[in-house]
Protein backbone atom coordinates (compact mmCIF):
# COMPACT_ATOMS: atom_id res chain seq x y z
CA UNK A 1 0.00 0.00 0.00
CA UNK A 2 1.15 3.30 -0.84
CA UNK A 3 2.54 5.40 1.94
CA UNK A 4 1.24 8.61 4.19
CA UNK A 5 3.04 10.57 1.18
CA UNK A 6 -0.19 9.82 -1.37
CA UNK A 7 -2.21 12.67 -0.01
CA UNK A 8 0.57 15.59 -0.50
CA UNK A 9 -0.62 18.72 -2.34
CA UNK A 10 2.64 20.08 -3.13
CA UNK A 11 2.74 18.96 -6.92
CA UNK A 12 -0.85 20.31 -7.40
CA UNK A 13 0.17 23.66 -6.28
CA UNK A 14 3.60 23.68 -8.18
CA UNK A 15 1.00 23.02 -10.87
CA UNK A 16 -1.45 25.89 -10.17
CA UNK A 17 -1.15 29.76 -9.32
CA UNK A 18 -3.38 32.51 -8.21
CA UNK A 19 -6.10 31.63 -10.78
CA UNK A 20 -6.51 28.54 -10.88
CA UNK A 21 -5.09 24.50 -11.90
CA UNK A 22 -3.40 24.27 -15.09
CA UNK A 23 -4.06 21.40 -17.35
CA UNK A 24 -0.48 20.46 -18.48
CA UNK A 25 3.15 19.55 -17.30
CA UNK A 26 6.36 18.34 -18.69
CA UNK A 27 7.82 16.30 -16.69
CA UNK A 28 6.91 18.09 -12.91
CA UNK A 29 6.75 21.85 -14.53
CA UNK A 30 3.28 23.44 -15.34
CA UNK A 31 2.97 24.49 -19.16
CA UNK A 32 1.57 27.43 -18.42
CA UNK A 33 0.75 28.08 -22.56
CA UNK A 34 -1.58 25.47 -22.34
CA UNK A 35 -3.65 27.17 -19.78
CA UNK A 36 -6.33 26.31 -17.83
CA UNK A 37 -9.56 24.22 -18.03
CA UNK A 38 -13.17 23.39 -15.56
CA UNK A 39 -12.94 19.97 -15.23
CA UNK A 40 -9.19 20.08 -13.57
CA UNK A 41 -10.41 22.94 -11.11
CA UNK A 42 -13.66 20.97 -10.12
CA UNK A 43 -11.96 17.82 -9.85
CA UNK A 44 -9.21 19.57 -7.62
CA UNK A 45 -12.72 21.18 -6.00
CA UNK A 46 -13.53 17.72 -5.20
CA UNK A 47 -10.57 16.45 -3.70
CA UNK A 48 -9.46 19.56 -1.37
CA UNK A 49 -13.09 19.35 -0.12
CA UNK A 50 -12.53 16.47 1.20
CA UNK A 51 -9.84 17.51 3.10
CA UNK A 52 -9.20 19.60 6.68
CA UNK A 53 -9.37 23.24 5.91
CA UNK A 54 -5.83 23.13 6.55
CA UNK A 55 -2.32 24.39 4.64
CA UNK A 56 -2.11 23.66 0.97
CA UNK A 57 -5.27 21.93 0.39
CA UNK A 58 -7.26 24.93 1.97
CA UNK A 59 -5.80 27.37 -0.15
CA UNK A 60 -6.08 25.41 -3.18
CA UNK A 61 -10.02 24.64 -2.53
CA UNK A 62 -10.41 28.58 -2.15
CA UNK A 63 -8.52 29.07 -5.70
CA UNK A 64 -10.64 25.56 -7.19
CA UNK A 65 -14.00 27.00 -6.03
CA UNK A 66 -13.15 30.89 -7.26
CA UNK A 67 -12.28 29.72 -10.82
CA UNK A 68 -15.15 27.34 -10.98
CA UNK A 69 -17.76 30.16 -10.42
CA UNK A 70 -16.22 32.33 -13.24
CA UNK A 71 -16.32 29.31 -15.14
CA UNK A 72 -20.65 29.89 -14.77
CA UNK A 73 -22.89 31.73 -16.86
CA UNK A 74 -26.04 33.52 -15.26
CA UNK A 75 -27.95 30.84 -16.67
CA UNK A 76 -25.38 27.84 -15.44
CA UNK A 77 -23.90 26.51 -18.46
CA UNK A 78 -19.88 26.45 -17.80
CA UNK A 79 -17.03 27.02 -19.58
CA UNK A 80 -14.22 25.16 -19.63
CA UNK A 81 -10.87 26.49 -21.68
CA UNK A 82 -9.33 29.34 -19.81
CA UNK A 83 -6.45 31.13 -21.92
CA UNK A 84 -2.78 31.55 -19.47
CA UNK A 85 -3.73 35.53 -19.24
CA UNK A 86 -7.51 34.50 -17.96
CA UNK A 87 -9.46 34.71 -20.52
CA UNK A 88 -12.04 31.88 -21.29
CA UNK A 89 -11.88 30.77 -25.12
CA UNK A 90 -15.07 28.97 -25.29
CA UNK A 91 -18.73 29.50 -24.76
CA UNK A 92 -20.40 27.73 -21.83
CA UNK A 93 -22.31 24.65 -21.80
CA UNK A 94 -23.75 21.98 -20.48
CA UNK A 95 -20.88 19.47 -21.48
CA UNK A 96 -18.72 17.45 -19.44
CA UNK A 97 -16.95 20.95 -17.47
CA UNK A 98 -20.76 21.64 -16.51
CA UNK A 99 -21.24 17.87 -14.53
CA UNK A 100 -17.95 18.20 -13.34
CA UNK A 101 -18.84 21.59 -11.79
CA UNK A 102 -22.28 20.57 -10.32
CA UNK A 103 -19.54 17.60 -9.11
CA UNK A 104 -17.22 19.53 -7.39
CA UNK A 105 -19.48 22.16 -5.64
CA UNK A 106 -21.76 20.10 -4.60
CA UNK A 107 -19.13 18.47 -2.79
CA UNK A 108 -17.49 21.60 -1.66
CA UNK A 109 -21.50 22.33 0.03
CA UNK A 110 -21.60 19.34 1.82
CA UNK A 111 -18.01 18.75 3.20
CA UNK A 112 -15.48 21.25 3.23
CA UNK A 113 -14.85 22.57 6.72
CA UNK A 114 -15.40 26.49 5.83
CA UNK A 115 -19.24 27.08 6.33
CA UNK A 116 -18.33 30.70 4.19
CA UNK A 117 -16.93 27.82 1.44
CA UNK A 118 -19.86 25.62 1.74
CA UNK A 119 -22.35 28.66 1.59
CA UNK A 120 -21.34 30.27 -1.56
CA UNK A 121 -20.57 26.57 -3.24
CA UNK A 122 -24.64 25.72 -2.64
CA UNK A 123 -25.96 29.19 -4.20
CA UNK A 124 -23.28 27.92 -7.01
CA UNK A 125 -24.00 24.70 -7.87
CA UNK A 126 -28.14 25.82 -7.67
CA UNK A 127 -28.01 27.55 -10.28
CA UNK A 128 -26.64 24.92 -12.35
CA UNK A 129 -28.62 21.90 -11.23
CA UNK A 130 -31.48 23.66 -13.33
CA UNK A 131 -29.80 23.23 -16.40
CA UNK A 132 -29.35 19.88 -18.07
CA UNK A 133 -27.09 18.14 -20.59
CA UNK A 134 -27.69 15.75 -23.75
CA UNK A 135 -24.65 13.96 -22.79
CA UNK A 136 -24.64 11.07 -20.71
CA UNK A 137 -21.61 11.53 -18.75
CA UNK A 138 -22.19 15.06 -18.28
CA UNK A 139 -25.45 13.89 -16.17
CA UNK A 140 -23.78 11.33 -14.31
CA UNK A 141 -20.66 14.29 -12.73
CA UNK A 142 -23.28 16.30 -12.22
CA UNK A 143 -25.46 13.07 -10.25
CA UNK A 144 -21.81 12.99 -8.26
CA UNK A 145 -23.09 16.68 -6.68
CA UNK A 146 -26.49 16.31 -6.90
CA UNK A 147 -26.88 13.50 -4.29
CA UNK A 148 -24.47 15.42 -1.94
CA UNK A 149 -27.46 18.23 -1.30
CA UNK A 150 -29.08 16.95 2.29
CA UNK A 151 -32.93 16.63 2.42
CA UNK A 152 -32.80 19.59 4.63
CA UNK A 153 -31.40 21.88 1.99
CA UNK A 154 -33.33 24.16 0.21
CA UNK A 155 -32.02 23.14 -3.39
CA UNK A 156 -33.90 19.61 -2.49
CA UNK A 157 -36.25 19.74 -4.94
CA UNK A 158 -33.80 20.77 -7.59
CA UNK A 159 -31.28 18.16 -6.80
CA UNK A 160 -33.80 14.87 -7.10
CA UNK A 161 -35.37 16.39 -10.49
CA UNK A 162 -31.97 16.50 -11.91
CA UNK A 163 -30.64 12.37 -9.94
CA UNK A 164 -34.34 11.75 -11.52
CA UNK A 165 -33.37 12.31 -14.91
CA UNK A 166 -30.06 11.42 -14.73
CA UNK A 167 -31.72 7.85 -14.02
CA UNK A 168 -33.66 8.47 -17.80
CA UNK A 169 -30.08 9.88 -19.18
CA UNK A 170 -28.54 6.26 -19.04
CA UNK A 171 -30.71 4.29 -21.66
CA UNK A 172 -29.33 1.01 -20.44
CA UNK A 173 -29.96 -2.22 -22.83
CA UNK A 174 -32.31 -5.32 -21.38
CA UNK A 175 -30.49 -6.32 -17.87
CA UNK A 176 -30.38 -9.64 -19.79
CA UNK A 177 -28.22 -8.13 -22.84
CA UNK A 178 -24.54 -10.11 -23.15
CA UNK A 179 -23.16 -6.36 -23.41
CA UNK A 180 -25.03 -3.93 -20.46
CA UNK A 181 -22.93 -1.23 -20.85
CA UNK A 182 -25.14 1.97 -22.38
CA UNK A 183 -22.98 3.01 -25.35
CA UNK A 184 -21.65 0.60 -27.81
CA UNK A 185 -17.85 0.73 -26.18
CA UNK A 186 -16.29 1.49 -22.76
CA UNK A 187 -14.64 4.82 -23.19
CA UNK A 188 -13.61 7.00 -19.95
CA UNK A 189 -14.67 8.05 -16.72
CA UNK A 190 -16.56 4.52 -17.00
CA UNK A 191 -17.46 3.80 -13.16
CA UNK A 192 -18.89 7.12 -12.75
CA UNK A 193 -21.82 6.01 -14.93
CA UNK A 194 -22.16 3.62 -12.62
CA UNK A 195 -22.37 6.06 -9.57
CA UNK A 196 -24.74 8.26 -10.92
CA UNK A 197 -26.83 5.46 -10.90
CA UNK A 198 -26.21 4.66 -7.60
CA UNK A 199 -26.60 7.53 -5.92
CA UNK A 200 -29.42 8.06 -7.58
CA UNK A 201 -31.56 5.12 -6.69
CA UNK A 202 -30.53 5.28 -3.36
CA UNK A 203 -31.61 9.03 -3.33
CA UNK A 204 -34.70 8.72 -4.85
CA UNK A 205 -35.38 5.24 -2.88
CA UNK A 206 -35.60 3.20 -5.93
CA UNK A 207 -34.46 -0.50 -4.76
CA UNK A 208 -34.20 -1.43 -8.64
CA UNK A 209 -32.03 1.30 -9.77
CA UNK A 210 -29.45 0.69 -7.15
CA UNK A 211 -29.58 -2.77 -8.01
CA UNK A 212 -29.24 -2.33 -11.38
CA UNK A 213 -26.48 0.32 -10.97
CA UNK A 214 -24.52 -2.52 -8.47
CA UNK A 215 -24.67 -5.13 -11.34
CA UNK A 216 -23.29 -3.04 -13.81
CA UNK A 217 -20.42 -1.68 -11.57
CA UNK A 218 -19.51 -6.10 -10.89
CA UNK A 219 -19.57 -6.24 -14.63
CA UNK A 220 -17.51 -3.36 -15.14
CA UNK A 221 -15.06 -3.97 -12.95
CA UNK A 222 -14.94 -7.76 -14.18
CA UNK A 223 -13.99 -6.55 -18.02
CA UNK A 224 -10.94 -4.37 -16.06
CA UNK A 225 -9.61 -6.80 -14.09
CA UNK A 226 -6.75 -9.34 -15.71
CA UNK A 227 -4.48 -12.05 -13.38
CA UNK A 228 -5.76 -10.29 -10.10
CA UNK A 229 -4.96 -6.61 -10.74
CA UNK A 230 -6.79 -4.12 -12.61
CA UNK A 231 -6.26 -4.03 -16.31
CA UNK A 232 -8.18 -0.54 -17.23
CA UNK A 233 -9.20 0.10 -20.54
CA UNK A 234 -6.96 1.74 -23.01
CA UNK A 235 -7.28 5.13 -24.45
CA UNK A 236 -9.20 3.63 -27.75
CA UNK A 237 -11.70 1.96 -25.29
CA UNK A 238 -12.95 -1.70 -25.35
CA UNK A 239 -16.01 -2.95 -27.36
CA UNK A 240 -18.14 -6.24 -27.16
CA UNK A 241 -16.02 -8.20 -29.79
CA UNK A 242 -12.56 -6.96 -28.59
CA UNK A 243 -10.35 -10.00 -26.97
CA UNK A 244 -9.85 -9.98 -23.42
CA UNK A 245 -6.33 -8.69 -21.85
CA UNK A 246 -4.47 -5.56 -21.52
CA UNK A 247 -4.86 -2.60 -23.80
CA UNK A 248 -3.15 1.14 -23.66
CA UNK A 249 -2.33 3.51 -23.00
CA UNK A 250 -3.97 3.28 -19.63
CA UNK A 251 -5.64 6.76 -18.12
CA UNK A 252 -5.67 7.20 -14.21
CA UNK A 253 -8.98 8.72 -14.55
CA UNK A 254 -10.21 5.30 -15.05
CA UNK A 255 -8.64 4.15 -12.06
CA UNK A 256 -10.04 6.86 -9.81
CA UNK A 257 -13.71 6.16 -11.23
CA UNK A 258 -13.41 2.63 -10.30
CA UNK A 259 -12.36 4.23 -6.60
CA UNK A 260 -15.12 6.31 -6.22
CA UNK A 261 -17.64 3.98 -7.37
CA UNK A 262 -16.50 0.79 -5.47
CA UNK A 263 -16.05 3.04 -2.21
CA UNK A 264 -19.68 4.06 -2.57
CA UNK A 265 -20.69 0.61 -3.14
CA UNK A 266 -18.88 -0.56 -0.26
CA UNK A 267 -20.78 2.19 2.16
CA UNK A 268 -24.00 1.33 0.41
CA UNK A 269 -23.53 -2.66 1.17
CA UNK A 270 -20.77 -3.18 3.46
CA UNK A 271 -19.89 -6.32 1.18
CA UNK A 272 -15.66 -6.43 1.45
CA UNK A 273 -15.96 -6.97 -2.13
CA UNK A 274 -16.35 -3.46 -3.28
CA UNK A 275 -13.59 -2.44 -0.97
CA UNK A 276 -10.94 -4.98 -2.42
CA UNK A 277 -11.20 -2.81 -6.09
CA UNK A 278 -10.46 0.12 -4.09
CA UNK A 279 -7.32 -1.55 -2.54
CA UNK A 280 -6.81 -3.01 -6.36
CA UNK A 281 -7.33 0.91 -7.71
CA UNK A 282 -4.54 1.93 -4.99
CA UNK A 283 -2.09 -0.44 -6.25
CA UNK A 284 -2.48 0.02 -9.55
CA UNK A 285 -0.27 3.59 -8.95
CA UNK A 286 1.91 1.22 -6.66
CA UNK A 287 2.92 -0.93 -9.74
CA UNK A 288 0.20 -3.93 -9.26
CA UNK A 289 -0.46 -2.84 -13.54
CA UNK A 290 -0.34 -4.52 -16.61
CA UNK A 291 3.04 -2.90 -16.93
CA UNK A 292 4.77 -3.65 -12.71
CA UNK A 293 4.96 0.23 -13.79
CA UNK A 294 5.05 2.18 -10.32
CA UNK A 295 2.53 5.39 -11.99
CA UNK A 296 3.59 7.95 -8.98
CA UNK A 297 6.33 10.14 -8.38
CA UNK A 298 6.90 9.70 -4.80
CA UNK A 299 9.25 12.48 -4.84
CA UNK A 300 7.02 15.27 -6.17
CA UNK A 301 3.29 13.89 -5.41
CA UNK A 302 3.03 13.66 -8.92
CA UNK A 303 0.76 10.90 -10.60
CA UNK A 304 1.82 10.04 -14.61
CA UNK A 305 -0.26 10.87 -17.54
CA UNK A 306 -0.85 7.50 -18.38
CA UNK A 307 0.26 3.70 -18.56
CA UNK A 308 1.84 2.88 -21.92
CA UNK A 309 3.34 -0.18 -23.08
CA UNK A 310 6.65 0.28 -22.63
CA UNK A 311 5.81 1.69 -19.20
CA UNK A 312 4.45 5.23 -17.58
CA UNK A 313 4.13 8.79 -19.48
CA UNK A 314 6.29 10.50 -16.84
CA UNK A 315 4.58 14.05 -17.46
CA UNK A 316 2.86 14.73 -14.07
CA UNK A 317 -0.19 16.69 -15.19
CA UNK A 318 -3.76 17.42 -13.54
CA UNK A 319 -5.98 15.13 -14.52
CA UNK A 320 -3.55 12.15 -13.18
CA UNK A 321 -2.63 13.37 -10.49
CA UNK A 322 -5.83 14.33 -9.05
CA UNK A 323 -7.04 10.87 -9.61
CA UNK A 324 -3.92 9.53 -7.72
CA UNK A 325 -5.50 11.77 -4.93
CA UNK A 326 -8.33 10.95 -5.42
CA UNK A 327 -7.67 7.02 -4.77
CA UNK A 328 -5.53 7.19 -2.23
CA UNK A 329 -8.36 9.46 -0.51
CA UNK A 330 -10.74 6.56 -0.86
CA UNK A 331 -8.63 3.99 0.30
CA UNK A 332 -7.55 6.13 3.28
CA UNK A 333 -11.68 6.22 4.24
CA UNK A 334 -11.56 2.54 4.18
CA UNK A 335 -8.43 1.61 6.67
CA UNK A 336 -10.49 4.43 9.24
CA UNK A 337 -13.77 2.89 8.52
Amino acid sequence: MIASTALRFDHLSRLSDGRGLFEHAEGTERRVEHGYCTDDNARLLVVTSREPDVGIAGALSRTALAFVVSAQSPAGRVRNRMAPDGAFTDRASTDDCWGRAIWGLGVAARHHDDPTVRAAAADAVLCSMRRRSTAMRAMAFAALGACEVPATDPGRDVARALLADVIDAIRLPPATSPWPWPEPRLTYANAAVAEALLVAGTALDRPAVVERALALLRWLVARQTWRGHLSVVGQDGRGPLDPDGPTFDQQAIEVSTLADACWRAFVLTADPRWAEVVHRAAAWFDGDNDGATLMVDHASGGGYDGLEPTGANRNQGAESTLAFVSTMQRARDLASA
